[in-house]
């Protein structure tokens, strides 16, 4: 399928806009007091690999400060020679926690503080309809800000809930934070199947339930498939999935595999199958 988009800033494809501008302030409360409520040693924690609970922490104010401080332009620029986005994200993040390693938790909350505040308010301000970053595996460059500005607020989301995890905590399911990041990975779907043969008309419907999140459904058609199509009678595949198996799937928490022995699907079974390969964040 041509991956030739309807309109180079607004692909029509990706579906209904998401606004999670409002979440970035409650967000970050969030955030600054779950840090606060930790023990020493929960600092020192594994929260991702090669990883700690305190690196995860000095990662998420490298991503405030670089929101903060980047244009597009800047950003497409930093990319060295011949370096992959990919590789160019993880050495970039790996440079800043090693600079700044000998930063305490009582340094690190105060500043996640200010920059958390000032991301917040910087988003409050922008234009939904403008050009945004692109949104990689979404397969899109640009992305529309909109989008631009959900997925980060999925990484800050993301990046808490792995520190809830490591220090013995459950997964937070306030359900309008959580909806906004299942909604915003389930943009990756058209991209996602792009590689899957199907005649136009073809939908797949996921549907994320415990909580009930949502349902999402994809069309081929005949470019692309499209999250922009309304559902038309029973779907050609479904697959269900509880909430938790579908964040972690997406941000490869868990791998396919066993997303797919805990989810329950209808119809198409390939068509599923390779739903279920989604990946929503660089990795």
């Amino acid at each position: 399928m041509s991956l030739r988009s309807d309109d180079v800033s607004h692909p029509s494809w990706l579906g209904k806009p998401i606004d999670a501008r409002p979440l970035f302030g409650p967000e970050s409360v969030s955030l600054l007091d779950l840090l606060r409520g930790l023990r020493r040693n929960e600092w020192s924690r594994a929260a991702v690999p090669g990883w700690t609970v305190r690196d995860l922490a000095t990662h998420i104010l490298g991503d405030y400060h670089g929101r903060l401080g980047r244009s597009t332009e800047s950003h497409q620029r930093a990319n060295g020679v011949g370096e992959t986005l990919e590789a160019f994200i993880h050495r970039v993040n790996q440079e800043w926690i090693d600079l700044h390693a000998d930063h305490r938790p009582a340094e690190l909350i105060e500043a996640l503080e200010l920059a958390g505040t000032q991301v917040a308010r910087q988003f409050e301000g922008d234009d939904l309809d403008a050009t945004g970053l692109a949104v990689s595996w979404a397969g899109v460059d640009p992305a529309p800000k909109w989008l631009d500005i959900a997925r980060e607020f999925t990484e800050y989301w993301t990046h808490r809930q792995q520190i809830r995890h490591a220090t013995g905590q459950d997964t937070d399911l306030e359900f309008h934070a959580l909806s906004t990041v299942l909604d915003t990975f389930m943009r990756a779907l058209p991209h996602t199947l792009r590689h899957t043969a199907a005649p136009a008309g073809t939908q797949l419907q996921m549907v994320i339930v415990e909580p009930p999140v949502g349902t999402w459904t994809v069309t081929a058609t005949a470019d692309r498939w499209s999250l922009a199509e309304e559902p038309r009678g029973r779907p050609t595949a479904s697959v269900m999935l509880d909430a938790e198996t579908a964040w972690r799937l997406c941000t490869r928490g868990i791998d396919p595999g066993t997303a797919l022995a805990r989810a329950r699907i209808s119809g198409a079974r390939q068509i599923a199958e390779a739903a279920c390969q989604i990946v929503s964040v660089v990795h």
